[in-house]
């Protein structure tokens, strides 16, 4: 019965070897072979009729001999070799990678007779493996070129760090980079590598010279890769130059493609045929487009200061309008965000000063200083667009109190000035020396403030270790020719002056200049600019006197105001609370802070308010309310949001209710009424900040609006 089991169990392993994927032989001490399973031929190529009694070293490379003895050594000490990874021969003469584990066999009385071998073949891993690192060192040779080229704002340096990098480490045997010419209709060679030079030369293919558009550049140009694996299958004459003159035999065409444009093309070749993997062109193809992005720049780049440059040789006046007219669009684009941003302080600050009864002096002197501040800010954001522009003759201006103005922008930077100062461990001296009866000047009061206001935080920056600060105002004589009055006209002088570090003459002279800084990163270089901006529209003089360790002063001169100057407007009379009828509003924004405060606002004045976060929310709650028999006479609106703005919301609204009355508020609004571009639907346009009063006359306009109806 035991003997019938050890014969099954043999039978059963017998079988188990013959159906391994794995091949498995024996060998004995001495080396030779002793058994060799069907995978075995499979792997090796040998029969088990040619394999057994032969020695093993007919499957080691002649490299590799030494490994057996140290195999051999191992078995006879009873030890396991487990999965060692190494080459072994097939009767072919092809040498494959092969992982082996190898283990003693034993006797029936335990000794140590032969070796068994589970050889398992790992060319699919090996070569998997082989990909993936090639993949990683195509991906870091892409960064490396990246980073370099994104160093660099020249286009010519850019092409150089490309192309011998690529000769070097991809490697390739020829290597260049040409550029599109629309006017002939060819392509120009722009950069060669060094290494290449000598082939360049016999192609005919140097820096400068010109390429026929050929079919496979024509197809190219279009945004197509193009691989030729054997250029002796291709009589293109490209082709064919590069074969004859070069004997190179695979070429890669890729195109230096941006903004859907192929402005050029690198061409990469080798000497072999079918020499580049796929795995190549599509590293050549991700490459080109990071060429073709940082050579984009590099244009830009040169476009810049191309442009600059011209700016710089041009008369002194039209290179300030249009440095104004830039600084004007820039401004024009961000005034929405920050009306967005100031609206709830507005609208709080207002609703605070009419409703607390209970603030004390100096809580109410604080949100009066911050009323203004925020009036200041809109203001400034409303005057930005127009920064470049010469004041209009129909701007009124209204007369001025300088002194007083002097004191609110001493109040307003006590922050800066004191606190900050002193936080830092530094004293700032501030002196203010007012002239009595100072004779009031025309002007726009905000604008003056914002510019003393910028002066005044540069003075300071300007005292890194503190020093004395003195504002100062008086009445003189504006001499001959020295200013935009009349001469020996009388005028106001103020002067803002520091004991700083100062400035040399070049920076004095360009400190106005919009985009000059001394600053670094901190600064815009938009300051001073704004500042004189401003003094040219009130036609005032602004003089700079500064030396380097002696500090600066900044003197403003404006024309006194004639004996009858325009007269101030009339401040429109404040609408108390509740001198309305309570009303169904419905106030639509995608900022979360603008819409609560409108809503808490309006709320003050025992209005019922629904806010609807966004456009399409806002035309949903209309429509709902209309079903239900509630509908909304007013609704106010935001101008700038995603997917559904305000020009939809007010169409989508008037269509369904005709008679319901429409406030547009919007960061843009007098631009809006200045371009004649208020949407149809639209009954009022309030710009942002919407101020309390505001609110109230468009509800008062509303109502006159349903009684007409």
């Amino acid at each position: 019965m035991a003997e019938r089991q050890v014969m099954e169990s043999e039978a059963l392993l017998a079988s188990i070897v013959a159906c391994s994927d794995d091949a498995i032989l024996s060998k004995s001490l001495e080396g030779f072979i002793t058994s060799w399973n069907p995978a075995a031929e499979r792997l090796f190529g040998y029969t088990a009729h040619e394999a057994i009694g032969q020695p093993i070293t007919m499957l080691i490379p002649r490299e590799r001999f030494d490994e057996e003895s140290v195999i051999l050594a191992r078995i006879a000490r009873g030890e396991t070799t487990d999965r060692f990874e190494t080459l072994r021969v097939r009767k072919d003469g092809r040498t494959i990678p092969v992982s082996v584990t190898i283990s003693p066999i034993r006797d029936v009385d335990g000794r140590i007779v032969g070796a068994s071998k589970i050889v398992r073949d790992i060319t699919d891993r090996k070569l998997g493996k082989d990909k993936l690192q090639a993949q990683l060192g195509r991906l870091n040779l892409l960064h490396q070129i990246t980073r370099a080229i994104g160093e660099r704002q020249d286009i010519q340096s850019n092409f150089q760090v490309v192309v011998r990098t690529l000769e070097d480490q991809l490697p390739l045997d020829f290597c260049c980079i040409c550029l599109y010419d629309p006017d002939e209709q060819c392509l120009s060679v722009e950069r060669v590598g060094v290494k290449n030079a000598k082939l360049a030369a016999e192609v005919g293919m140097v820096e400068k010279a010109r390429i026929h558009i050929g079919e496979s550049l024509s197809l190219c140009k279009k945004g197509q890769l193009i691989y030729e694996p054997d250029l002796d299958q291709v009589p293109r004459p490209l082709e064919r130059r590069l074969r004859e003159g070069g004997l190179l035999r695979s070429m890669v065409t890729a195109p230096l493609w941006v903004e859907g444009t192929v402005f050029g093309v690198l061409i990469a070749a080798r000497e072999r045929p079918e020499s580049f993997t796929s795995g190549d062109c599509e590293f050549l193809r991700q490459l080109t487009e990071h060429v073709a992005l940082a050579a984009h720049h590099a244009q830009l780049y040169g476009a810049l200061q191309q442009a600059y440059e011209y700016l710089r040789q041009t008369h002194s006046a039209v290179m300030e309008q249009e440095r104004l007219f830039a600084l004007g669009q820039m401004a024009s684009g961000i005034a929405h965000d920050i009306n967005n941003a100031i609206s709830p302080i507005t609208l709080y600050t207002e609703a605070l000063l009419e409703t607390e009864t209970a603030l004390s002096e100096r809580g109410r002197g604080y949100l009066e200083i911050i009323q203004r501040a925020i009036g200041d800010v809109a203001q400034t954001v409303s005057r930005m667009r127009e920064f470049y522009r010469q004041r209009e003759p129909e701007v009124a201006f209204t007369a001025v109190d300088i002194n007083r103005l002097v004191e609110q922008v001493v109040d307003l930077t006590r922050a800066r000035w004191s606190n900050m100062s002193q936080k830092r461990g530094i004293a700032v001296e501030m002196r203010v020396e007012l002239a009595s009866g100072l004779p009031p000047i025309l002007g726009a009061e905000g604008e003056i403030r914002d510019a003393l206001i910028n002066v005044i935080f540069n003075a300071i920056d300007a005292m890194p270790d503190g020093g004395k600060l003195t504002v100062n105002t008086r009445v003189a004589v504006r001499e001959p020719g020295g200013g935009r009055g009349p001469a020996d006209s009388s005028c106001v002088e103020i002067d803002v002056i520091d004991t700083g570090i100062g400035m040399d003459e070049l920076t004095r002279r360009r400190c106005l200049e919009p985009f000059f800084t001394t600053k670094g990163e901190r600064g815009t270089g938009l300051g001073l600019a704004m500042v004189y901006g401003a003094m040219r529209r009130h036609q005032a003089d602004i003089e700079i006197d500064s030396h380097p360790g002696k500090g600066t002063r900044v003197r403003f001169r404006f024309a006194v105001a004639p004996v009858a100057p325009v007269a101030s407007a009339e401040p429109r009379p404040k609408l108390p609370r509740n001198s309305l009828p309570p009303m169904r509003i419905l106030v639509i924004d995608d900022d979360p802070l603008v819409l609560k405060s409108l809503q808490d606002t309006l709320k003050v004045d025992r209005h019922t308010v629904t806010a609807a976060d966004g456009g399409q929310a806002g035309i949903d709650a209309f429509l709902a309310a209309q079903a239900r028999g509630e509908p909304f006479p007013v609704v106010f609106s935001d101008l700038g949001m995603p997917y559904v703005d305000g020009r939809k919301v007010c169409a989508t609204i008037k269509t369904a209710a005709p008679d319901t009355y429409m406030v547009l508020l919007t960061g843009w609004g007098q631009r809006l009424a200045d371009d004649g571009d208020i949407p149809p639907h639209v009954d009022q346009v309030l710009s942002k900040p919407p101020r309390l009063a505001e609110l109230r006359e468009a509800l008062i306009q509303a109502l006159a609006h349903g009684q007409l109806g």
